[in-house]
């Protein structure tokens, strides 16, 4: 998949941007604060049809604008494809391919599945495991379509069993035949995905071991461990059980607590190092390491189970690295024939001199 063209509209602090893309490196540079992260954003959204810094849709429309849009032209293996995503104040987001709207926004991702790398990798590790759970539901949904329904429609129920909990304790009443009609929905919805990430990060965390004992050397032993309140009950011959005997068990928790307290939707990563907690016991230098190879893995793996090459976005790397961990990101790149790239940086001679590295059909852009 390559992106060829790109128009922004009202994205964010452009008012009017169009580029033509290299197929392979592309390079937006210039000082701190003109735009170039907003451009990523703009890629991103192409992806996954939403800002990877969190930001809701309407605060990505320019101040005092009532719209964005972002169009883009992208080659595939068959024929050329014309994306659009369209936010006004007043209207639901729009996503089309080929001037046709998508039924449900769900439908487009895994099109152009995607990979960024950025500052804001390091609150994989310092956060919350939902930060972790997103980022393995993210690289999911990417490959299996189906996944990404499933967890729609759990989350859904969640949400539904919660209020009525909320309910029960405002209204100090409690009728539990009306609770337990959402058991059946939440096993079933919940099993496939607690399978799916266990399959999921079981590919995964070999690929990951690989790429850091290439960054590192293999002076440390790291890896990805999923966790889950399921793991350490789950009967393969009765999938639907571990998850039937929680719901049982903190019923009267749950009541206290008005909501579900356990269950997938608590699910975690654990990045250890050493068998200890990386954030625990990596140095800066080594939780960099680990993060560039889980997302070197990441990238890897969705290549290999959608047969797309993922398009791969490097935001203000370079100054987050030294340069011995560059130019192993850099080389690590060129060994594995990622496609097409876009890197942000804030020098233009630093970016020329990597670039030159990896693939001389490269495209500076200087903002």
């Amino acid at each position: 998949m390559i992106i060829k063209k790109l128009s922004l509209y009202n994205f964010k602090n452009h008012s009017e941007k169009k580029f033509e893309f290299s197929p392979q490196i592309n390079c937006f540079v210039g000082n701190n604060g003109v735009g170039k992260t907003n451009i990523l954003d703009a890629l991103h959204y192409l992806s996954v049809g939403k800002s990877f810094l969190g930001n809701t849709d309407l605060n990505n429309i320019k101040k005092d604008q009532d719209f964005f849009t972002i169009n883009a032209e992208i080659q595939n293996d068959e024929s050329e494809d014309i994306i659009k995503i369209s936010q006004q104040k007043e209207t639901k987001k729009i996503i089309k391919k080929n001037d046709k709207n998508y039924d449900r926004i769900a439908d487009h991702i895994g099109y152009l599945p995607s990979v960024m790398i950025s500052p804001y990798d390091s609150n994989l590790i310092s956060d919350s495991g939902e930060s972790r759970r997103k980022f393995l539901d993210s690289m999911i949904s990417q490959t299996d379509s189906e996944y990404l329904f499933d967890l729609i429609q759990y989350q859904k129920i969640i949400q539904q069993r919660n209020a009525l909990l909320k309910y029960f304790h405002k209204n100090r009443v409690w009728d539990k035949d009306s609770l337990e009609i959402y058991d059946e929905p939440i096993i079933q919805f919940g099993t496939k995905i607690f399978e799916k990430r266990q399959r999921f990060v079981g590919k995964l965390n070999p690929i990951v071991q690989n790429f850091y004992h290439i960054i590192s050397g293999g002076k440390e032993n790291v890896s990805v461990q999923y966790q889950s309140d399921l793991t350490q009950r789950f009967d393969t011959h009765h999938p639907h059980k571990a998850l039937k005997e929680i719901l049982i068990e903190t019923l009267e928790r749950d009541r206290m607590l008005t909501y579900t307290s356990k269950g997938i939707h608590k699910d975690d990563l654990l990045f250890e190092m050493n068998d200890i907690l990386i954030k625990k016991n990596g140095s800066q230098g080594q939780q960099k390491s680990f993060l560039i190879s889980l997302k070197l893995a990441q990238m890897s793996l969705v290549k290999e189970l959608t047969q797309k090459t993922p398009i791969l976005l490097l935001d203000d790397i370079f100054d987050k690295l030294d340069d011995l961990r560059v130019s192993q990101l850099i080389e690590l790149v060129n060994q594995e024939n990622f496609g097409q790239i876009f890197i942000t940086d804030t020098h233009r001679e630093r970016t020329e001199n990597v670039v030159k590295k990896i693939n001389d059909e490269s495209i500076i852009f200087e903002l």
